[in-house]
């Protein structure tokens, strides 16, 4: 089964010892192969093509910055990967025919695996003569992010005086109490050229091998691209023109992480969302940049997953991720009108639905349906009723499949990681706009959660009266704004308040949820089929559960809403 489907990515990461030798690429020996990070986030603003007189206040330059690598991961079929060194956008830009490297790289660690499972890797890789050993860590303020430091070693054999000197204390003795061994080898064959294109030098690098772990192999086949200097746009741009070439998966899943899971039989992991670190002194544009980037990192660590499929956590986390990006778009909407900001929208309403009869069916059988059967052994069918749901289930990931394969996704992604990258969202608001985006964070997250807030209790009056069809549209609303709080409440610190009323907010959303749920799975048991007479009655016993399991939550669920209404508002906190 393919690594994953449409992901993009930005990489970071801090070097400290490993310049190439003489005549050697930068793609020779050095950190292509793990995951990426967003660029620096300081830069001048876009040009403003209403004219020199329009007052833009300043703004950093998201493109400035040292120190940091900007790098796109392209996955592309094994048939495939020759020809894109004919795509007009490599023939027309290379400098050159470029340089071909044999690379061999054998990752090490404990038998438990202490440094990967505390964010580390440690590597030793060699092409021709040379051998360096990498130590990879994961920032922990940054998912996106990566430290890595470099230096020469004798052989294959790593050297552990010079790893442990940049491991934490704790790490250090669990690296000499335990021994080191090989857990798995990527032997690549790398072909890298450099592109001179309109305002930037990228390198492009061809590789082509196999990541072996024990019995078990995996084929890498993929395009790195690498800023070398200009503007971070134009990595994206020449993303783009390859996917017109032919078909490209953008991913930020490692050579690292594919191999860890290869040795141990793991589907690829899907993480929560991280809630973003807003320092209550960030400008608007600022905070944009944070949760937007936090938006694509859970999008595109979750693609590999859901497409994977053994893991029902992978397809949740995807669903997730694109329920809350769009809502992070939506809180855009008040700067005003964007033809971009909309089809951003409506490529993420897109995908997710793609995805919706994946994870509902994937509900219904890990979750409903064994939940029901172990209480209601006595009644029959629902043996049959999981067979049909299976069915299904096959056929609902075959289609999120397809989508993910889509060229619509692939460009999705890269469009977004490049409006993000270059903050594209000022090119589309007016001066006054791009001085409130100048301006602090924290005033402009007032007024949206204040908006959101009154909202949900408009659309929740007379709640006890509430009919189902009005529920269901204050769980939208109240799905609006806790979002919203994951994004901007942080701004408000960890106070009491902003702990109290996130509680409540979360609290009131699960139990409205509950409802939601049991319509779901309705609707999961009219799509199967159950014509049979068994499979009928375990969908009626079924029905006749949630029935019943509504009527125990109508309470509890009034006393939920009526907390909640008077719950202080942390940024206003007065107001109830």
């Amino acid at each position: 089964m393919p690594d994953s489907n449409a992901t993009a990515s930005l990489h970071a990461s801090d070097r400290a010892l490993g310049a190439p030798a003489p005549g050697e690429s930068a793609s020779g020996d050095q950190g292509h192969d793990d995951a990426a990070a967003q660029p620096s986030q300081q830069s001048t603003a876009p040009i403003d093509e209403r004219g020199a007189d329009a007052a833009a206040p300043a703004l950093p330059d998201p493109e400035a910055g040292a120190g940091h690598e900007i790098e796109l991961k392209l996955l592309v079929a094994p048939e495939q990967l020759a020809g894109f060194n004919d795509a007009p956008i490599v023939t027309a830009h290379a400098r050159n025919k470029g340089s071909r490297r044999h690379l061999t790289s054998v990752y090490y660690d404990t038998p438990r695996h202490t440094l990967w499972k505390n964010g580390f890797t440690l590597r030793v890789r060699q092409s021709g003569s040379r051998f360096v050993q990498t130590v990879k860590a994961q920032h922990s303020d940054d998912p996106l992010k990566r430290g890595e430091w470099e230096a020469s070693v004798a052989s294959l054999e790593p050297d552990l005086a010079l790893a442990a000197a940049l491991l934490p204390e704790d790490l250090r003795d669990a690296l000499t109490d335990a021994k080191l061994q090989a857990v798995f080898t990527a032997d690549v064959h790398r072909h890298a050229r450099l592109l001179d294109v309109p305002g930037a030098t990228i390198e492009i690098a061809f590789d082509s091998g196999v990541i072996k772990a024990g019995d078990h192999n995996e084929i890498v086949s993929e395009i790195e691209l690498e800023l070398k200097s200009g503007n971070a746009a134009a990595i994206y741009d020449t993303a783009l023109r390859l996917a017109e070439h032919g078909d490209i998966r953008p991913s930020i899943r490692s050579k690292s992480a594919r191999g860890f899971d290869l040795a141990t039989g793991r589907p690829p992991g899907a993480d929560k969302p991280q809630r973003p670190n807003l320092d209550p002194a960030l400008s608007l544009d600022e905070a944009f940049a944070i949760v937007l980037r936090g938006s694509l990192h859970h999008l595109l660590q979750a693609m590999p997953a859901a497409e994977d499929g053994r893991d029902a956590e992978g397809v949740h986390q995807l669903r997730v991720a694109l329920r809350r990006l769009r809502a992070a778009l939506h809180i855009m909407r008040p700067l005003g009108s964007s033809a971009t900001l909309d089809g951003l929208e409506a490529d993420a309403r897109w995908l997710a639905q793609s995805l919706s009869a994946a994870r509902d069916l994937d509900v219904f059988l890990t979750q409903t349906l064994p939940e029901i059967a172990d209480s209601c052994a006595t009644v029959a069918g629902f043996g049959t009723l999981r067979e049909l749901a299976e069915r299904q289930r096959d056929l609902a990931y075959r289609k999120l499949r397809i989508a993910l394969a889509d060229r619509r996704c692939a460009v999705f992604v890269l469009g977004l990681g490049a409006w993000i990258a270059t903050r594209g969202w000022r090119n589309d608001v007016s001066p006054d706009e791009l001085a409130r985006l100048a301006g602090p964070a924290v005033d402009f997250a007032g007024h949206i959660l204040s908006e959101r807030h009154q909202k949900v209790l408009k659309r929740g009056r007379r709640f006890k009266k509430l009919p189902a069809e009005r529920r269901h549209r204050l769980r939208l609303a109240l799905k609006k704004l806790r979002y919203s709080i994951d994004f901007l409440l942080p701004l408000y610190g960890r106070s009491k308040p902003a702990r109290k009323y996130a509680r409540s907010l979360a609290g009131l959303q699960e139990q409205l949820g509950h409802y939601n749920d049991m319509a779901v799975t309705a609707g999961v048991i009219d799509t199967l089929g159950t014509t049979s007479t068994d499979a009928a009655m375990a969908a009626a016993a079924i029905t006749g559960w949630h029935a019943h399991a509504m009527a125990g939550l109508e309470e509890p669920l009034r006393r939920t809403w009526r907390e909640f209404t008077k719950t202080p508002t942390p940024w206003q906190p007065d107001e109830a």
